[in-house]
């Protein structure tokens, strides 16, 4: 442990699996006090539970990122917890598993204001608390399709586009005092993934990325201590692909 981020509030939307839990566990090693969310209390208790078994120090907010009380139940929980926050890592997701032809409107918005809304309202709470402090870090979880459409569903693959578009435009807006960046995940061993089909289904993803293997939660956890970090202290408005070689 180097303590990268020690004595640091960390906020993790979509902590209590995948991608988001091993962000938690990893920032929790480097030092922080992290702020896990998600919907399933349980999962989320054992997260923190978890943390605070190997001497770190972290608390969980309910929330779901669907609704629109989202941001505020989060910004209360944060602020009774720990009354401040230095990074926030917007994580939570929703993949709507149909196709251009038969999605409607309600479940293409659904996508949009789950995977880019809720982070922007989410952003707008914490970073005044960053700013007043002097700086923190946002990072944003967009996906590979939010630079190509070759796989993927096109509520899913619109709202990563998007949310691409909206850590640039945050970075710009935020600077010099937030940093800003974002990580696009590849195919990574999610329950997202396992409910697309699973690493059959994504075969040929693993067969194009020049590592050819499926990426893990902690790889993504690797590139988000970094640009959480002083490590990334000249990086702002970047869009990190973290995707085993995939898409080049």
């Amino acid at each position: 442990m180097s303590d990268r981020l020690k004595n640091k509030v960390a906020v993790i939307t979509g902590s209590t699996s995948g991608m988001g839990r091993d962000t938690a566990y990893l920032f929790a090693k480097e030092g922080a006090k992290v702020v896990v969310t998600g919907r399933n209390e349980a999962r989320a208790k054992e997260v923190v539970d978890k943390i605070r078994a190997e001497g770190g120090e972290a608390a969980y907010v309910l929330a779901d990122a669907a609704d629109k009380s989202y941001a505020q139940t989060i910004y209360d929980g944060v602020m009774a917890a720990y009354g401040t926050v230095d990074v926030l890592m917007n994580n939570a997701g929703l993949l709507c598993l149909k196709q251009f032809h038969e999605i409607t409107a309600e479940e293409f918005m659904d996508d949009m204001n789950v995977n880019v809304t809720s982070a922007l309202m989410l952003s707008q709470k914490l970073a005044p608390v960053m700013k007043a402090k002097g700086g923190g870090h946002i990072i944003n979880i967009a996906s590979i399709v939010g630079w190509a459409a070759h796989w993927g569903f096109v509520a899913y693959v619109t709202s990563k586009h998007a949310m691409v578009g909206l850590t640039k435009a945050m970075a710009n807006e935020l600077a010099p005092d937030i940093h800003v960046n974002g990580i696009c995940p590849g195919a990574i061993k999610t329950a997202m993934l396992a409910s697309c089909g699973g690493e059959e289904l994504f075969q040929p993803m693993i067969d194009r990325a020049c590592l050819h293997r499926l990426g893990e939660g902690s790889d993504i956890a690797k590139v988000a201590l970094f640009l959480a970090s002083d490590l990334s202290s000249y990086v702002s408005g970047q869009v990190i692909q973290v995707d085993g070689g995939m898409n080049m």
